[in-house]
């Protein structure tokens, strides 16, 4: 009776033990697809991302070929021209203003170079690549422009970086085809923990039904999502538009 009860007890215990180990093992299988699942999924968020940014280098550079095209056409086309006039009825009373006019036009060729640069997108800096666009809107006269600083400033990730202005260059592009405005306000707001930027101008401004379908927003949102920033657009006929970005380092 003994031994019988032994074996039965050996048996539980062995049953129990086999149980115990199928289950560890069980349960190491499924820590380990979970692993893997999210070891895949993290691959896929960085080879988008990757994806992104380099999208987003080719549309700064498409930006900024179509700015060079027009400034070289329309800006330092127009003052060679007038440069060429008044040298073929130079006389010493006006060559003063042929003096100008060159010296315009070298100032311009020396603005046009930044952007040309690849370097400047390669390795942009986010400060300086808004007051460069921010000197275009002033030069060109597109917008009455300004950059405001506050707090220390700290360097921001060069991805990000490119994310962020690329976002700010859209904002920029619908300002001053779309919303009539006279003046633009940039503000870069260096905090311990993170940068908060606000763009805003004074145009026509857009109706929130405008506001909640812009496909440009979605885009502006998602871009922000890419770099665990928050993008907050505000618009109100006849009061002007304003985007909010809150990049936490």
């Amino acid at each position: 009776m003994e031994s019988e009860e032994r074996v039965i007890i050996l048996f539980v215990t062995t049953l129990i033990i086999v149980a115990f180990v199928v289950f560890i093992v069980l349960l190491f299988g499924l820590y380990q697809k979970r692993k893997n699942f999210l070891l895949e999924q993290k691959a896929a968020d960085q080879k988008r991302f990757e994806r992104e940014i380099a999208e987003t280098q080719i549309e700064i550079r498409e930006e900024t070929l179509r700015n060079i095209s027009w400034e070289l056409h329309d800006n330092i086309g127009q003052l060679l021209t007038l440069a060429k006039i008044q040298l073929q009825n130079a006389s010493p009373e006006n060559i003063n203003e042929v003096s100008e006019t060159i010296t315009k036009g070298l100032t311009e060729v020396r603005a046009l170079s930044k952007l040309i640069n690849p370097e400047a997108i390669k390795n942009i800096n986010l400060r300086e690549a808004i007051q460069l666009e921010i000197d275009r809107f002033n030069r060109l006269q597109f917008i009455e422009s300004k950059l405001e600083i506050k707090g220390l400033e700290f360097d921001i990730e060069k991805k990000s970086s490119i994310i962020i202005f690329r976002i700010l260059q859209e904002f920029f592009s619908n300002t001053i085809k779309h919303s009539k405005a006279s003046k633009l306000t940039v503000s870069l707001n260096f905090k311990l923990d993170s940068l908060h930027i606000l763009a805003k101008d004074n145009g026509v401004g857009f109706s929130k039904e405008i506001v909640s379908k812009g496909i440009g927003l979605d885009n502006i949102k998602n871009r922000a999502k890419l770099i665990g920033a928050e993008a907050v657009f505000e618009s109100e006929i006849d009061k002007g538009t304003s985007l909010s970005i809150i990049y936490k380092l």
